[in-house]
């Protein structure tokens, strides 16, 4: 009797995980993507200097694989089947940086760390504060940033970006396209501040 017990105890649990597994639907993952720009930027013959993407940090809150969405002002919705493909931090650093060398024509840009690439002149250091959505409106992208001489370790210029995207679509993959554009805008408003720079 004990062993008919044991037996219809284990079947029944083989067939709750059977059914946990057939029900459960499919993990999509997705990738923020650099702009195509459909004309090369004139490239001078020699570059001035080379600026360093990076360090970059990001909140504790977004370093998840889980895509994050804000539900209200002082909550979040963590999609546990709906993920960054790539560790979040890496993807917007290497997005930055081939952003900014599609628009720059006066420096090399290299991402952070840097060190096979020998030393850079500047970095510019970046510490995102949001890059999330509004409830059901716009994605967000909030920043503080400086660009720093290498050298002797002097900020030349400290910077605060807010950038907001409106959202048509609030589909995941929407969602994921619209960061992308607000990175992109982002990485224009570095490229500027570097073509600012007095040499």
């Amino acid at each position: 009797m004990v062993c008919k017990a044991q037996t219809l105890m284990q079947v029944l649990a083989l067939s709750t995980l059977l059914t946990a597994c057939v029900s459960a639907p499919p993990t999509h993952f997705y990738v923020l993507e650099a702009k195509s720009l459909s004309g090369a930027v004139a490239a001078h013959d020699t570059k001035i200097s080379v600026i360093g993407i990076g360090p970059l940090s990001i909140p504790t809150l977004l370093d998840r694989k889980q895509i994050i969405t804000r539900s209200g002002q002082n909550t979040v919705q963590i999609a546990e089947f709906h993920q960054w493909a790539a560790p979040l931090h890496d993807s917007m650093i290497e997005v930055i940086t081939q952003n900014v060398t599609s628009l720059q024509s006066r420096h090399v840009i290299r991402s952070y760390p840097w060190s096979a690439y020998g030393a850079v002149n500047y970095r510019v250091i970046i510490d995102i504060d949001r890059f999330d959505t509004k409830p059901g409106s716009a994605v967000v992208l909030q920043a503080r940033w400086a660009i720093m001489n290498e050298i002797d370790h002097v900020v030349l210029a400290n910077h605060h970006s807010s950038i907001e995207h409106a959202l048509k679509d609030t589909t995941f993959s929407a969602t994921v396209k619209a960061l992308s554009g607000v990175l992109y805008e982002f990485s224009q408003q570095i490229s500027q501040a570097l073509d600012d720079l007095k040499q």
